[in-house]
């Protein structure tokens, strides 16, 4: 197979690419040509006679190993299912599914999101006969994920803690599950208590490829080091300039551990930006000039200058957000640039509101990153478990997660016997629940309870099922479980939280009921809809062309946009005033924040700042960030001038608008 590597890469890519044998680190600027470089890597090495099922990449979202995996099948032209492409925490999922009986569990592991765990320790708590309203789940979640992973210990816990801890972990077997933390430690434990099975795995993947190294943590380190020690072929990729997650536990100082545990290691700079223009790459690199702990590096591009940068001071933010839909509806018409084009990006979520209503209110389509997802919320969660159910009464993921919630009084221990029972006759949990209400098995009090539920969804799929009005249906049901006081008595001091999380349920609930209204929708079931949130997990149909971005620039991280926006670039906004209150040192970090999210920005940048912004009730009197100091002057455009369009051009924006109103 013959690649044209020295055709198709740069010189530095080209070594980065071509270098098989032995640890090798990459410093991958931004826009350096990363991904390609990677593809081209995976598919040299598939050529060179390395197996596909030799070869570990791991990255941090589902998102960038598909798109990984897809690449590499279009180079190659075939496909490449024995690849293993994946996030650290879904190797480690598979290495807990494979190995599960070595550590006590069944083979089908359910994990748990940050909602599902916060239930959890509520639940271990009750059973505990603690007192849950005094409680502070946050502090707990956080101390436990701390203890989980070896940050912490138990010398500073409350009394209890220790022993709900222990519940918790308890409760987690119970229902075959696993947390996030455990998807790391979890393998590692059983790495370091297993040699033989270490032993395994080190022959398996005899070469590891780590994307966004600069992103892992301490504990995604040690997994790497235990896998790579022998063989060696370790290849990490990242850009301490870009290191922007130590919040999460990522340690960009992994890259210094990594050259003394490989001394041999080789490094190669990737510092061609093929992203952003001229004036763009140089406020960029001015900017991050400025760190002290990083590695010399100088991003250059080919491309001309480009546009200036264009600074706005506006004087408050819904006037600053009525200036940005302004000017994406002007450059969409002038420039001709669809809404995917366009990202605006803001250092918290906090500042999302007063621009969403402006999207929504001037009718421009805008999808939100950064924030919660809807379908990932709790409350949606369990009610999509609900749904299912009722479709498909034999999902025991979805049945242990209704069966108690809301709480009914089935503890444990009946949970346990359910899944010994469905053990033993190989049968669903819902079949076994319905077995032992017939039994003895149960405390009474717990039997009675359970064939409440188990008469109540036989009833209400007998319903559903049949159609119409299914969102209606569901909501009936939901009212007769009581899930709204549910809602408001996981909130006691601020009913208000309990209300809007209901509220999101209605909100759900109408979006159901659109679907099954729309004349497009032929034949209408429970299980189109199911299948329709796998699939899209939204709402909103594609206009064609795309959505404008709102997100933080957390979650920008790896995208780019033709233009971006920065919005409220303010001192205390970014920098951070409360990151530079915990750790005046995370300054660094937040200026490598800032340039991370100049860095996304292709040919248009916009910079924002207001005289006054409303936070948290509260009207104040802002100024503009000093990272805008660290930016040249002459960088910066006077104004922007509109332009001549020449005949052609008007030609055609008059037939584009004619085209859209029909």
């Amino acid at each position: 197979m013959d690649l044209h590597l020295k055709d198709e890469l740069n010189p530095e890519q080209y070594r980065a690419a071509s270098t098989l044998s032995g640890p090798l680190l990459i410093i991958a600027g931004a826009g350096s040509g990363k991904t390609r470089m990677i593809t081209y890597r995976i598919a040299y090495m598939l050529s060179k006679g390395i197996a596909q099922r030799h070869i570990l990449g791991l990255t941090f979202t589902n998102k960038a190993a598909r798109e990984m995996a897809d690449r590499v099948s279009d180079l190659l032209g075939k496909p490449t299912r024995q690849l293993t492409l994946s996030t650290f925490h879904a190797f480690g999922l598979k290495v807990l599914q494979e190995q599960a009986s070595l550590l006590g569990f069944e083979k089908h592991l359910t994990v748990y999101d940050a909602y599902d765990v916060t239930a959890m320790i509520k639940e271990s708590a009750r059973a505990l006969k603690m007192s849950v309203e005094q409680l502070d789940f946050y502090s707990i979640c956080g101390h436990f994920s701390r203890i989980k992973t070896g940050l912490d210990d138990f010398s500073g816990s409350l009394p209890g803690w220790k022993q709900l801890y222990r519940e918790y972990n308890k409760h987690l077997r119970a229902y075959n599950a696993v947390d996030f933390d455990d998807l790391l430690m979890l393998p590692i434990k059983l790495f370091e208590e297993h040699p033989e099975v270490l032993e395994t795995y080190r022959q398996r993947y005899t070469h590891i490829l780590v994307d966004e190294f600069q992103d892992t943590s301490r504990i995604q380190y040690r997994l790497l080091y235990l896998l790579a020690q022998e063989h060696r072929n370790l290849c990490v990729v990242g850009d301490d300039d870009q290191s922007i997650y130590s919040w999460r536990g990522a340690n960009y100082e992994n890259i210094t551990d990594f050259e003394r545990d490989f001394p041999e290691v080789q490094e190669i700079k990737l510092e061609q930006n093929y992203r952003c223009t001229g004036n763009i790459l140089s406020a960029a690199n001015t900017v991050i000039a400025h760190n002290t702990r990083r590695k010399s590096k100088s991003l250059w591009t080919g491309s001309s200058q480009g546009y200036p940068l264009y600074l706005h001071h506006l004087e408050h933010e819904t006037e600053e957000a009525e200036f940005i839909t302004a000017k994406i509806k002007e450059l969409r018409v002038k420039k001709r640039l669809p809404y995917g084009s366009f990202g605006i990006l803001v250092r918290t979520n906090s500042l999302m509101s007063t621009l969403e209503s402006e999207l929504m209110a001037e009718g421009i389509p805008y999808a939100v990153s950064g924030g919660q997802s809807f379908f990932s919320r709790k409350e949606i969660k369990d009610v999509i478990s609900y749904l299912r159910v009722l479709a498909r009464p034999h999902s025991d993921i979805d049945f242990l997660r209704i069966i108690n919630t809301p709480r009914r009084g089935i503890g444990r221990a009946s949970v346990e016997q359910i899944r010994s029972t469905a053990r033993e006759g190989s049968s669903s949990l819902f079949s076994a629940a319905k077995l032992l209400v017939q039994g003895t098995l149960l405390k009474e009090s717990s039997r009675r309870s359970l064939q409440e539920l188990l008469e109540l969804i036989q009833e209400t799929s007998r319903k559903i099922l049949k159609g119409p009005r299914m969102a209606s249906k569901l909501k009936d049901l939901l009212e007769q479980v009581e899930y709204r006081l549910h809602l408001l008595q996981e909130h006691p001091k601020n009913p208000k939280i309990g209300q809007w999380r209901w509220d999101q349920v209605l909100r759900f609930l109408q979006y159901f009921s659109q679907w099954e209204e729309d004349p497009d929708t032929l034949n209408p079931s429970v299980f189109d809809y199911l299948n329709r949130i796998s699939l899209t997990g939204k709402q909103e149909p594609d206009t064609g062309e795309g959505q404008v971005s709102l997100m933080t620039i957390h979650a920008s991280k790896g995208l780019e946009f033709d233009c971006v926006f920065l919005p409220a670039v303010e001192d205390l906004i970014i920098p951070h005033g409360r990151s530079l209150e915990d750790d005046p040192g995370s300054i660094e970090e937040e200026r490598r924040l800032f340039y991370v999210a100049l860095t996304r920005a292709r040919k248009s940048l916009y910079l924002s700042t207001c005289s006054r912004r409303r936070i948290m009730r509260e009207d104040r009197d802002m100024v503009p960030s000093p990272f805008l100091n660290e930016i040249p002057q002459e960088l910066f455009g006077t104004g922007e001038t509109d332009q001549e369009v020449p005949p052609e051009e008007s030609r055609d924006l008059f037939n584009m608008l004619r085209s859209r109103l029909g």
